[in-house]
């Protein structure tokens, strides 16, 4: 096997996909050896009759930027998930999910591949194709494993600002994003450049 990761972060309107949209997700790919190999990001428009929630907008409302980048010329849901599988698939390698933590990004992944590729984030007894080898990996899961620290100390704010690249946790997809990308990279033994 030739893994390359692709650490995800995602941006969304509310708790639950399908009641809920997801704004935005950026992934940046990072190869076996810790080297960054491309990256994607992406504005997605609302789903159909899908709602906003209230808590979740007032936050980001607090978050202007964020916001900003998360709804800026949104595209349709559809396209952006085959662009984002096409982008998967040529890449060189046997591609693993990584999020952080996975039970999050991964449920919306999974739920957006499903709706509109028919696709599975992971492969199970089910039908359907799998565009992610093995069941991802949860970075943050990882990380408290790697650094023997209880897993509800292994936050943004707690990692040491180098072993996230030096990239400012500022809730735009891509940013945190590379952020988590480094932290992979500094978790798996390598240094990034």
């Amino acid at each position: 096997m030739n893994p390359f990761y692709v650490v995800t972060d995602i941006e969304v309107d509310g708790p639950t996909p399908g009641e809920n949209s997801m704004l935005s997700f950026a992934s940046v790919a990072v190869d076996a050896n810790g080297k960054e190999v491309d990256e994607f990001q992406a504005v997605l428009g609302p789903l159909d009759k899908a709602n906003s929630d209230p808590r979740t907008m007032a936050w980001f409302e607090s978050q202007p930027e964020a916001l900003a980048a998360a709804t800026r010329d949104p595209q349709p849901a559809a396209d952006v998930i085959a662009g984002f599988i096409d982008w998967v698939l040529s890449l060189p390698g046997d591609p693993v999910f990584v999020a952080h933590p996975i039970s999050f990004d991964g449920l919306w992944m999974d739920y957006y591949l499903r709706r509109f590729a028919d696709i599975r984030l992971v492969k199970g007894p089910w039908r359907g194709k799998r565009l992610f080898h093995a069941g991802g990996l949860c970075l943050r899961s990882f990380a408290a494993g790697k650094l023997g620290w209880p897993i509800w100390d292994c936050h943004p704010g707690r990692y040491p600002t180098e072993w996230l690249g030096n990239h400012e946790h500022s809730h735009r997809a891509i940013d945190d994003a590379r952020g988590y990308a480094n932290l992979l990279i500094t978790l798996l033994g390598h240094t990034s450049e």
